[in-house]
């Protein structure tokens, strides 16, 4: 089994869409960051489990997908680092 890293940017993020969220609907921001997370702990045991990232021609640089986000992740020899976390909406250049 692998090891989650969060680079800073990926803890900004998340932090960023709380926030957000919380202003209207708090219960609903919980739900969503708690979410993002679980689907990130998949990544333990099946770190493959994302897509290659579209516009990469790297299979390390994934991305997964929880309700409208974005989670882009690449696989190391032990650790999946995630890189990004991102409304469906947003262009993502990495």
């Amino acid at each position: 089994m692998v090891n989650i890293r969060w680079s800073i940017g990926a803890l900004e993020d998340i932090e960023s869409i709380s926030s957000y969220i919380s202003r209207d609907y708090p219960e609903k921001a919980s739900e969503i960051v708690r979410g993002i997370i679980e689907k990130i702990e998949q990544l333990k045991q099946f770190p493959k489990l994302g897509r290659k990232f579209p516009d990469r021609d790297d299979e390390r640089i994934r991305e997964i997908i929880f309700k409208k986000y974005r989670i882009v992740y690449e696989i190391k020899e032990e650790i999946i680092e995630i890189l990004v976390i991102a409304h469906g909406s947003k262009l993502l250049k990495l």
